[in-house]
């Protein structure tokens, strides 16, 4: 009987959940989300979007990956958040209880440790290298053409492969580069030497922790310190943050 009720009130939750994602109403203090006696005040929330994304972590403070607010709520309601830290993002409401009349708050915060076997020792081993896509290489050159120097929306940007996989060049993250369509063009398939062309900067495979920077939307600035923590003291990525 517990571990239905605790399904129910999950299924509870959830449905809550999804109704508050069609309103899309930014979270802000109002009478939709009065705080009852007992309760944290929502005057320590900050205004965020319902896209915010939450910062995920293993219980060692090990960055693991992005999740949205209702990701967020089916991991505390599972037992999952060993604990929270950074700014509350998000009060949610729940069911009314039975016995005691009042309604369950649940309060979400911009980073979350979690309980269970994530892998995310491998993670950290020298050789480890996290995949290559256009949209992060383009964040890891902060959407600058290479050659050029011009900052670019992601339509007129290109992966360059510094040396042309026509002469051995590999599709990784140390051999490619953001260029616009451009520079790209005109490069062809020749070395940036033999096109008379100058890098603005030498490709770097990113660690775990600035992949996971990479990915991320919006990243607040309790999220940024907490990931800047994680960086090498030698990350291109430190001079761009500050």
């Amino acid at each position: 009987m517990q571990r239905l009720a605790r399904r129910l009130q999950v299924c509870i939750m959830l449905a809550n959940l999804n109704r508050l994602q069609r309103t899309r109403h930014r979270v802000c203090p109002g009478p939709e989300l009065a705080v009852e006696p007992g309760f944290p005040s929502i005057r320590s929330l900050i205004m965020v979007q319902l896209s915010q994304q939450v910062l995920r972590t293993d219980l060692a403070g090990m960055p693991l990956e992005w999740v949205d607010y209702r990701a967020a709520a089916r991991l505390y309601f599972l037992g999952q958040v060993a604990y929270a830290c950074g700014n509350a993002l998000f009060l949610l409401r729940g069911g009314v209880n039975a016995h005691t009349k009042r309604r369950g708050f649940l309060q979400i915060h911009s980073i979350i440790a979690t309980h269970g076997a994530h892998h995310a020792m491998s993670k950290l081993q020298e050789d480890y290298t996290p995949p290559l896509s256009n949209r992060t290489l383009f964040e890891r050159d902060d959407h600058i053409c290479m050659y050029c120097g011009g900052r670019f929306s992601r339509r007129h940007l290109s992966r360059d492969h510094v040396r042309p996989i026509s002469l051995g060049g590999e599709d990784q993250w140390n051999n490619v580069v953001t260029a616009c369509v451009r520079c790209n063009n005109y490069k062809a398939g020749r070395t940036p030497e033999a096109a008379r062309m100058e890098l603005l900067a030498v490709p770097f495979t990113p660690t775990h922790a600035e992949y996971i920077f990479l990915m991320g939307r919006n990243v607040l600035a309790d999220q940024m310190g907490f990931l800047r923590a994680h960086f090498p003291r030698s990350s291109p990525l430190l001079k761009r943050i500050g």
